[in-house]
């Protein structure tokens, strides 16, 4: 099928679509909107509307997709608006990563006279970007709405986007079988009565399997190389240290190790194949 059009407008229109063809029965709606991605390249009107202060090609594009995004989100909410749905209508928007600040007409991308330049993706606070370990590039805002069930507020438990999928199937009452073990945990009490969850190992695996986090309560483990030698320990306290600028790894050598071990239980839980 050959549509016309910036994706984000037929993504949006879409959804849309879908939202106001449901009848009564429940439905769960998943929208993986490209934007805001390399290379941004969006259209005259949306890149007039930002403001003159940013300047530079990329940053106002980079700005106007945000723009775009956010009006395509705004579509979608108010057709469950239209359709009275939403307050029965548990919704949720996140990311997958951080900013980046990568070449905005990188190579692997057809060439369609993209503006050149690095992305001024900033995570700050935060240390480092997209494809990273580190807070900068795994640790993303996200916004639940669901009015009537969630009250105003936020939270700074850790999470992980395997939760959503155990979320969703215990909202809708679905018993898994006996045999089947999900991979995050169960949101709705933590969500609708700000129940605390259980300390449980967040694990991450970095590009091409080369390093490896792992956030246990208040302490985070980087690993660099294979988990049965690793090349290298970074340990910081999350808590205090959000911008991981103190590595701990030599100091707290037995708290270093400890995350290691649990690591390498949690990896071959995940079937990491390369600590087999």
């Amino acid at each position: 099928m050959d549509e016309s059009g910036h994706v984000t407008d037929l993504l949006a229109a879409e959804a849309v679509r879908w939202i106001e063809s449901r009848g009564e029965q429940p439905f769960f709606l998943y929208v993986p909107f490209t934007a805001v991605h390399l290379p941004v390249k969006e259209p005259r009107e949306w890149v007039a509307r930002v403001p003159e202060t940013i300047r530079g090609d990329v940053a106002r594009h980079y700005a106007a997709s945000i723009l775009h995004l956010d009006d395509a989100v705004g579509q979608i909410l108010d057709a469950l608006t239209r359709k009275s749905l939403r307050d029965n209508t548990l919704f949720v928007f996140t990311s997958d990563n951080g900013g980046s600040t990568a070449e905005n007409n990188d190579l692997q991308y057809p060439a369609d006279d993209c503006p050149d330049g690095k992305l001024p993706g900033n995570n700050l606070p935060l240390r480092g970007q997209k494809g990273d370990l580190y807070e900068g590039g795994t640790r993303v805002p996200t916004l639940v709405a669901w009015p009537g069930k969630i009250a105003p507020g936020q939270t700074a438990t850790p999470t992980g986007i395997i939760d959503w999928l155990p979320t969703f199937a215990a909202l809708a009452g679905y018993q898994p079988e006996a045999d089947l073990r999900w991979d995050g945990v169960d949101l709705g009490g933590l969500l609708t009565l700000g129940e605390p969850l259980a300390q449980r190992p967040l694990y991450a695996v970095g590009p091409s399997g080369r390093s490896r986090s792992l956030r246990l309560g208040d302490w985070k483990l980087i690993v660099t190389g294979e988990l049965s030698s690793p090349r290298q320990l970074a340990l910081f306290r999350i808590d205090t240290d959000p911008s991981e600028k103190t590595d701990l790894a030599n100091s707290e050598p037995d708290e270093a190790n400890r995350l290691l071990e649990v690591m390498r239980q949690v990896a071959v839980r995940d079937n990491d194949a390369k600590v087999q």
